[in-house]
């Protein structure tokens, strides 16, 4: 598509949504886009830092390594209250490239707050470095790490949730399935909390209308983190990578599917939404007016922000009430 013919996306977003976007942190400089994989990483995390600040304080927080057979996973468990009613197993976003249990400090602090239930931040292995499926089996095994030691933990597996955001909603998803298609169980999955995830489609209106230098979603940008994550060109077809090659017209756990008004994977959403619906599996679908993609991330002055990620918060809830 022609660059005039693409949406004027930040002539459309709201004014919470906007002020993000114009909001120039002091000492900060420039996205460094050119440079090497490891600068962006720190670039990200520092820029991060900002706006995990002011996130709600834990009973306790508790740092935790985990065996898998790529070596050892770093988690961080957060602890609302000492007894926990149910588990989330987090997955972070960052385009399988960047990411990490401090970038999304706050979104998993607030999903432990407003659920009061205990959260698990999985540090998985990025991209290039490791190669689809291994962030998938990294936590399958940490899913059967903490099912066989959850008492040790204070934590209650048998009900059990996964949530994330961008690339890590598409792990919470395949992460689910895998278990599901394996027959593996490490406890009940009562839900699976997707925000603005990537789910397999090649093509749709909403990558060719939106996604620019704003959100990093550029057609190359999808492209390279594709690239960075599958090992061939044949795993784009595969069930846990495209989700829509998988069977979902049969147990597939309840998913709060969350999507950002002008977000190039916009479509994703929708598509995995009516898939769902269409084979009556519980879901739930929200669109937020006016955001971007990654808006999960300003809740310190998006009021948006925070209503996504109570409303997962609710979702939560409700399943496990219901299971």
């Amino acid at each position: 598509m022609k660059r005039e013919n693409k949406i004027q996306v930040l002539e459309r977003i709201s004014d919470e949504m906007r002020a993000v976007v114009a909001y120039q942190q002091p000492d900060l400089p420039p996205w460094p886009g050119d440079s090497p994989l490891a600068v962006q990483r720190r670039y990200y995390q520092q820029e991060r830092q900002f706006w995990n600040a002011d996130a709600p304080p834990m009973q306790r927080i508790l740092a935790q390594s985990v065996p898998t057979a790529y070596g050892s996973v770093n988690t961080r468990i957060y602890y609302p209250q000492p007894e926990s009613p149910a588990t989330l197993i987090y997955l972070h976003g960052g385009g399988f490239i960047l990411g990490n249990l401090d970038t999304h400090d706050r979104i998993m602090r607030l999903l432990a707050h407003y659920t009061r239930c205990a959260v698990i931040g999985v540090d998985y292995t990025l991209s290039p470095e490791a190669h689809y499926p291994q962030a998938i089996e990294e936590t399958v095994a940490v899913c059967e790490f903490f099912y066989r030691h959850g008492q040790r933990f204070a934590l209650n597996m048998s009900q059990m949730s996964f949530g994330g955001d961008s690339a890590g909603a598409l792990l919470a998803i395949s992460v689910a399935l895998w278990l599901r298609d394996r027959g593996l169980r490490y406890g009940k999955i009562t839900s699976v909390l997707l925000w603005y995830g990537l789910y397999g489609l090649q093509d749709s209106a909403s990558r060719r209308l939106y996604g620019g230098e704003w959100d990093g979603l550029t057609r190359n940008d999808l492209a390279a983190y594709e690239q960075a994550y599958l090992r061939t060109d044949q795993d784009r077809e595969s069930p846990w990578y495209c989700i829509f090659n998988n069977d979902l017209t049969r147990d597939v756990p309840p998913c709060f599917i969350a999507s950002a008004e002008y977000d190039p994977l916009i479509d994703d959403s929708r598509a995995l939404y009516h898939t769902l619906q269409a084979h009556r599996q519980p879901c739930e679908y929200r669109m937020y007016p006016g955001t971007l993609h990654a808006f999960l991330h300003y809740s310190r002055m998006m009021k948006t922000a925070d209503d996504a990620l109570r409303d997962g918060a609710r979702y939560l809830l409700t399943q496990r009430d219901q299971r």
